[in-house]
């Protein structure tokens, strides 16, 4: 047996118009980029180059700790002036607060050689490969 459903494309266009209208927070965007580190892993030369967006964010608040092929990067965006006695703050979209994003390469990374860059809000890790250990073949007696 045949289902007829009925066409109704306003009522669908109005449903996604409003869908999560009253759900969401108006600021859920904006607490949303901050929550989300934008992160972006190349491969190069036998190392890893990560770039990661960090808009807001100064240098001495970032921290990258490496263990084995795992990476895990932090940073803090701290609100630099509060709303003065005389003034009130109206209105604001920007967000403040701790980010992390941790990630497993492929391969396990040399501590000793890392680098970081930090220019513009972005974060530039160059992660060489650690040297795989040499097979070694052992003779039986």
């Amino acid at each position: 047996m045949a289902n007829i459903t009925r066409f109704d494309p306003f009522n669908d266009l109005v449903d996604d118009l409003f869908k999560g209208f009253l759900v969401r927070p108006m600021y859920s965007e904006a607490r949303d980029s901050l929550a989300r580190m934008r992160v972006e892993v190349a491969e190069k030369n036998g190392a890893y180059l990560v770039t990661a967006e960090l808009p807001g964010v100064r240098k001495e608040d970032i921290n990258v700790a490496i263990d084995g092929a795992q990476v895990t990067l932090t940073a803090e965006v701290k609100r630099e002036k509060e709303v003065s006695e005389q003034g009130r703050l109206l209105h604001s979209e920007r967000v403040f607060g701790k980010l992390s994003r941790s990630f497993a390469l492929p391969q396990e990374l040399d501590e000793a050689k890392a680098e970081a860059k930090f220019r513009d809000g972005v974060l530039e890790l160059t992660l060489p490969k650690k040297a795989a250990a040499a097979r070694k073949a052992i003779t039986i007696q």
